[in-house]
Formats: C-alpha cells, sequence, structure tokens
C-alpha cells in the first residue's frame, strides 16, 4: 500500500472512532438516549406510581372511607401498608395479588392526603 494511502486509513479510522465517541456522548447526554436497564428502570418506577394513584382512590372511594381513616391514623406509620393490604385496596382491578411495593407506596400517598 502506497504511503499516501496508509495514512489516509489511519486518519480516517481515528476520524471514524473519535466521531463515534461524540455521537455517543452527545446522544446519552443530551439526546434522550438511555440504556435497557435505565429505561426499566423508569417503567417500573412509571407502573407503581400509577397502581399508587389508583391504590389511593380505591381508599377514598371506599364505602367506609371515614372508618377506614380513623383506623388508618391510629396505626403506627410503619404498619399502615399492612391496613392498605388487608382491604385489598393495592390490588388493581382484574389482579389477584398486589404488585410488590404499592402497598407503602399508597400508604405513603394516603399519609400525604391527610396532612393537607
Amino acid at each position: 500500500m502506497k504511503q499516501e494511502t496508509q495514512s489516509k486509513m489511519k486518519y480516517g479510522s481515528w476520524g471514524l472512532v473519535i466521531g463515534a465517541a461524540i455521537a455517543m456522548i452527545i446522544g446519552f447526554g443530551w439526546g434522550g438516549w438511555s440504556t435497557a436497564s435505565a429505561t426499566q428502570e423508569i417503567t417500573e418506577k412509571a407502573i407503581l406510581e400509577g397502581r399508587t394513584a389508583i391504590c389511593v382512590a380505591q381508599f377514598m372511594a371506599d364505602s367506609r372511607k371515614a372508618d377506614n381513616l380513623v383506623e388508618f391514623e391510629k396505626i403506627d406509620s410503619w404498619k399502615r401498608h399492612e391496613l392498605v393490604s388487608k382491604g385489598g385496596w393495592d390490588k388493581m382491578p382484574g389482579q389477584e395479588e398486589a404488585g410488590y411495593g404499592v402497598a407503602r407506596a399508597c400508604a405513603a400517598g394516603i399519609e400525604l392526603l391527610l396532612k393537607k
């Protein structure tokens, strides 16, 4: 291979590597790209937030709301998720079992409503 061609190949390869690195830095930093694990984490958080809102709404729509609120306030804050689980408000419509963490997040949401 000629010296001139070899030089072009060398600088062309470096340009390709540096260009790819810059594209990745810009894409992940400002372009909104994300890894699969980061996307999975964001999705799980959004699902939990949606289920928590449904759980709080189910708790507030219950016909025994006043009694439930009195009982909820009497229980220690670290045990309130058990009341939510017992009442079944943490289960989504059509589900037999609640998702992990829904009862705890729901109890925290109800506590926020009570503070207002």
